[in-house]
């Protein structure tokens, strides 16, 4: 397992393909991806996916750690990833948040925009399965773990589809939603399956629960307190893309993308140095870091920071700064 194995490409339009597909499963791809459709098409497509892929994404990594089921042995087969090695395989994530995200977004947008349904359909089709390819093309599951992944969270947004949109109307209105999207995320971070040896799924996990938490939190305070930002002013799928249209949408992304990076920069320190001091640590620590009282607040609160300020903090700069 601790071995690396020397490999040589022989086709490097698979190889990068497959690469940049892996790339479109990673969580910092969704908590990007995520936010500009909230800053740029519409908030209630973006707030569904968000409740799709925090619920997906939670059942698809308490799954593996419950399941144990060990990935690919290599050799024979080459990893050309090394992060998530750690992890065990069944079911692939990657494989449910492809799926989960691209059919949500196909269905919360086709009734809203005018685009033919066999190419929302192929599209959707297209993204997830490049995904799914990925991880074999990597060595990172087997085909059983990529088609389980995949057949979960079909199931699951069956079962999610009728809800919606009660679950969007009490995530907007409840006098008790602030409170419950976070501390129902929190009690299932503390309370994540224990392994025998560490593994990034618990911290992968509080990281998108905190990150969802904090978005669900900024979508609830805008409804009560502020009006739409972006009232008539998204995207839409299938109209002429015009240069102002989108020196608007480069902006808002730009200004965005550069205050969540400095948010996350800024709290993930802050929160360090406060556990650091409680927990008599170092910041460069890593073992410490891993630890669960430390891994958990320090995750979570950095990312809920990051949802919220995607959706409360970025908006307003958005307004003051024209890009309305």
């Amino acid at each position: 397992q601790g071995c690396t194995q020397k490999y040589i490409v022989k086709n490097y339009f698979y190889y990068y393909l497959f690469k940049f597909s892996a790339a479109l499963g990673e969580e910092i791809f969704y908590i990007t991806f995520l936010p500009f459709t909230y800053w740029n098409i519409d908030h209630s497509v973006s707030r569904r996916m968000i409740i799709v892929w925090s619920i997906v994404m939670y059942i698809g990594q308490v799954s593996k750690d419950i399941l144990k089921w060990p990935r690919p042995l290599s050799p024979p087969v080459v990893k050309l990833e090394k992060r998530t090695n750690a992890e065990y395989g069944m079911p692939s994530t990657h494989a449910m948040a492809a799926t989960a995200i691209s059919f949500s977004f196909f269905t919360a947008t086709i009734n809203q925009y005018k685009y033919p349904f066999e190419l929302g359909l192929a599209a959707a089709f297209v993204f997830s399965t490049l995904v799914c390819l990925s991880r074999l093309y990597t060595g990172m599951h087997t085909v059983l773990d990529v088609i389980g992944g995949a057949l979960i969270s079909a199931v699951l947004l069956v079962l999610l589809y009728p809800a919606w949109d009660t679950i969007d109307h009490l995530l907007l209105t409840s006098p008790f939603c602030p409170l419950f999207s976070i501390v129902v995320p929190l009690v299932l971070c503390y309370n994540y399956p224990k392994l025998d040896y560490y593994s990034p799924t618990r911290g992968d996990t509080t990281t998108i629960l905190g990150a969802a938490a904090g978005a669900t939190v900024g979508f609830w305070l805008n409804n009560q307190y502020a009006a739409s930002v972006y009232a008539g002013k998204s995207v839409q799928p299938g109209l002429p893309v015009i240069t102002s249209t989108m020196v608007f949408v480069l902006g808002r992304f730009s200004v965005g993308i550069l205050v969540v990076l400095l948010t996350r920069w800024v709290m993930k320190s802050a929160v360090l140095g406060v556990l650091g001091y409680r927990y008599k640590f170092p910041i460069g620590d890593l073992a410490a870091r891993r630890r669960l009282e430390v891994e958990v607040p320090y995750k979570f609160v950095t990312y809920s920071s990051v949802g919220f300020t995607a959706t409360v903090i970025v908006p307003l700069l958005h307004r003051l700064l024209g890009l309305m």
